[in-house]
């Protein structure tokens, strides 16, 4: 299992000048510790921490927590600038041409990883890419052609799909990354072209750790209790 914990978060610059992005706090915990909590709830047990931006911090958060038994999460230091891909080319050799899972330290989800991982052993194509219709941040005014708003919906989910993360890779991906690769372009798109790229399609809840907003958002729906990617007792 790898988490992309790399980037820098500009964004959130009043959380990410002294820290980087996967330490900025849901419910008192960094939003990587809740990444990495959905899949432990779902028996995943090895971690490698793709850092880059800050990226001790990461490492002596890591070291400090008293983790599952028979868990073994490992930080690799993958450099302050260099984009996804290049990261997940510099895992390479800890993956060991094995099939993997990936996913960013900044997105969470009531995601069911089992049917994630049976629905990509049963398309035999090289990647899948787990993708959501995220909550639109406003609401939207229904006008007919006549120039009549007739009502509104407030913050209704997208009709379009976009990149969630939760991925399931074959070694073969590794083959189309280079030192200066952005996964979610060339190597992603390649793979479409090519009818290796399939989707997962998540309808339950998804958010991800972007702006302020999104912050107060997912800490209030921790603090009450009620947030959806808690799979943990």
């Amino acid at each position: 299992m790898v988490i992309l914990c790399g980037g820098r978060g500009t964004r959130l610059q009043e959380h990410t000048q002294s820290i980087p992005k996967p330490m900025v706090e849901i419910g008192g915990r960094p939003i990587l510790w809740h990444v990495i909590q959905i899949y432990l709830a779902q028996r995943f047990r090895r971690f490698l921490l793709l850092t880059g931006y800050m990226g001790r911090q990461v490492e002596q958060f890591i070291a400090a927590q008293a983790w599952p038994e028979s868990t073994d999460i490992r930080c690799l230091a993958t450099g302050e600038d260099t984009p996804t891909g290049g990261r997940l080319r510099l895992a390479a050799q800890w993956l060991d041409r094995r099939r993997f899972c990936a996913t960013y330290a900044d997105g969470v989800a009531d995601i069911d990883l089992d049917a994630l991982l049976d629905y990509h052993a049963g398309h035999g194509a090289h990647a899948t890419m787990t993708v959501v219709r995220p909550e639109l941040p406003f609401g939207v005014a229904q006008c007919g052609g006549d120039g009549v708003v007739r009502g509104f919906i407030e913050k209704p989910r997208s009709e379009q799909w976009i990149n969630g993360g939760f991925f399931c890779f074959e070694p073969a991906v590794l083959d189309r990354l280079g030192s200066d690769s952005v996964l979610e372009r060339e190597p992603l798109e390649a793979l479409a072209a090519t009818g290796q790229l399939r989707a997962f399609f998540h309808d339950g809840f998804w958010d991800c750790l972007d702006t302020y907003k999104d912050a107060v958002v997912l800490n209030d729906l921790w603090g009450a209790g009620s947030a959806p990617w808690k799979l943990w007792s």
